[in-house]
């Protein structure tokens, strides 16, 4: 299990966005890893832009998307499995309140509950996310989906599912076919995007059983594709 603190994250993709300026990155590109499971050992992670969208792509060593979490029956306690880019965006570019956190688009299964814009049923589906991702040191993976405190006003996307979390639940198009796992972002929607920084995750996420903040934790960390989630990745035109 792997956690990253906050406070490290930040000062990496500092780093990372002054030397891929200089030195013109790209994709992340990961040695294959026999401990991690196939379908979430991350080889290869791009963000390209191409005609008017940006394509958040990671192909694995082996299937995307046959692994999943055992239903529960329950929604406290049950588990949601991710692919994951974070990236160097402020959290006021996809309609959260400005310096929230660590910006990700996620891909996600979870069979236990459903959390679609306006009451959308996507249990049984891998479906986009954007999450805010904050510093916590009670979950495994050292951080968590950022909770809305009771009573708080925060500014949130029209797609919002309407729970306590800084989460957003766009309709982007998202395939896993073979070892590929992509999602088709508008580029109308997030402009900021082009020249950003990036890294690709696979990781495990747990409802807390109790349903208590932190509601939902990074609770495992399968793989890092940067190995230590620096945000090497740079967006760039597709070839």
């Amino acid at each position: 299990m792997k956690s990253f603190g906050l406070r490290g994250i930040g000062l990496a993709a500092t780093v990372a966005l002054g030397l891929i300026g200089a030195a013109g990155a790209h994709e992340i590109k990961s040695a294959s890893n026999a401990a991690v499971q196939a379908s979430f050992d991350i080889v290869e992670t791009t963000i390209t832009t191409d005609h008017g969208h940006a394509v958040f792509r990671s192909r694995l060593r082996g299937d995307a998307g046959v692994a999943k979490p055992a239903a529960t029956g329950n929604f406290a306690g049950s588990e949601v499995y991710a692919y994951v880019w974070p990236t160097s965006l402020d959290s006021a570019e996809v309609g959260f309140d400005k310096g929230q956190g660590i910006v990700a688009l996620a891909v996600t299964f979870h069979p236990d509950f459903d959390d679609g814009a306006k009451g959308a049923k996507n249990r049984d589906v891998w479906h986009p996310h954007w999450v805010v991702l904050a510093e916590d040191k009670a979950c495994g993976g050292g951080l968590k989906v950022r909770d809305i405190p009771a009573g708080a006003k925060p500014r949130l996307p029209e797609t919002w599912p309407g729970v306590p979390l800084l989460i957003d639940s766009p309709a982007y198009k998202t395939a896993l076919a073979g070892s590929t796992v992509e999602v088709h972002v508008p580029l109308d929607k997030l402009g900021a995007l082009k020249g950003a920084s990036f890294d690709g995750v696979t990781a495990g996420l747990r409802v807390n059983a109790n349903l208590h903040a932190p509601l939902l934790c990074v609770a495992n960390v399968f793989k890092v594709a940067s190995g230590n989630l620096s945000l090497p990745g740079k967006v760039v035109p597709a070839k």
